[in-house]
């Protein structure tokens, strides 16, 4: 791969996972809420009656709709788009590293393997996720503390470099890396969604050549063709999601500010001893509800992007 390849994948991939970000921020705000300890501060106790005639009472969790209502109440439209700034500022260099990674390991790894097979996808999307995830997990913890940072109207609001000093004077330089463990454990959701991705992609070019073949025409990229990317996209995000959910709730707890979670599955364990197997998987719809929408987002942007200067 070239040097010029190189820097379209990078911005490429930067592009693309800009777009998505700004567009699905609410959504992510609500689901770090609801994976997090302190979304305790909006369940609501609910009594019922037993068969002995007593009353208990119940804690039940917020849903995706009670937990935006109370956002928008309590701390204002703005709190919606908390973490945004380290989120602009991580996405495009996380995404460009992953994408150029992932198709540099993609063009060495050819020549080992049969090209473009599923161990090459699954191997390449690995090494590309783990590059991306060690070069940034301190951006990423810094938005999940502004995401939980829930402050009432009119109260002063926590800031960036502020939630950098107290991370540093709290924990030090290994504050910035808490959740890394279940970041690299969350590795296995971009083997399965890029494994997915590029089975259902090449499925597509297939249909697309005999297409153009029996008709006898030039193959041009066409806005179905796009259409299918973001379909492709979403659908393999879906199932590598559902598999792999538990690591984003786990993540979230470790980044949590001083809390009893210390390692991934230390905290695996206490989450279902604690609060079930249910808690595992809260605010999965949120989760999905924003990540198919940004992932189909970015994997068009990212391949309009390298077309578009690829000629």
């Amino acid at each position: 791969m070239s040097q010029r390849d190189t820097l379209v994948h990078l911005f490429a991939g930067g592009c693309g996972g800009t777009v998505g970000a700004i567009l699905t921020c609410p959504l992510e705000v609500v689901k770090t809420r609801l994976q997090s300890s302190s979304v305790t501060l909006y369940i609501s106790e609910v009594q019922l009656s037993t068969m002995a005639g007593a009353s208990v009472n119940r804690v039940v969790s917020p849903g995706p709709l009670h937990c935006l209502k109370v956002i928008l109440e309590k701390e204002g439209p703005r709190s919606l788009f908390r973490g945004l700034g380290p989120n602009l500022v991580g996405v495009a260099p996380s995404r460009a590293i992953y994408f150029a990674a992932y198709s540099n390991c993609k063009e060495k790894l050819n020549g080992l393997f049969d090209p473009d097979s599923t161990q090459v996808h699954m191997i390449s999307a690995a090494m590309a996720g783990f590059t991306a995830i060690t070069a940034t997990n301190p951006i990423w913890l810094i938005k999940t503390r502004l995401q939980l940072d829930a402050r009432n109207r009119g109260e002063k609001r926590m800031g960036a470099f502020e939630c950098v000093r107290k991370v540093y004077q709290t924990d030090g330089l290994r504050g910035f890396y808490r959740g890394m463990s279940a970041s690299y454990a969350g590795i296995s959701e971009t083997v399965i969604h890029f494994v997915i991705y590029e089975s259902i992609k090449q499925k597509l070019l297939e249909y697309k050549i005999a297409s153009t073949m029996e008709n006898e025409e030039e193959s041009v990229k066409e806005v179905s063709d796009f259409v299918g990317m973001m379909l492709a996209a979403a659908t393999s995000k879906t199932c590598a999601t559902s598999i792999a959910y538990p690591h984003e709730v786990v993540r979230t707890r470790l980044r949590e500010e001083g809390t009893k979670y210390r390692s991934f599955f230390q905290t695996l364990s206490l989450l279902v001893q604690e609060e079930g197997y249910g808690s595992l998987y809260r605010g999965l719809t949120t989760h999905l509800v924003r990540q198919i929408p940004n992932t189909a987002i970015m994997m068009a942007t990212y391949e309009l992007v390298v077309y578009l200067l690829n000629g």
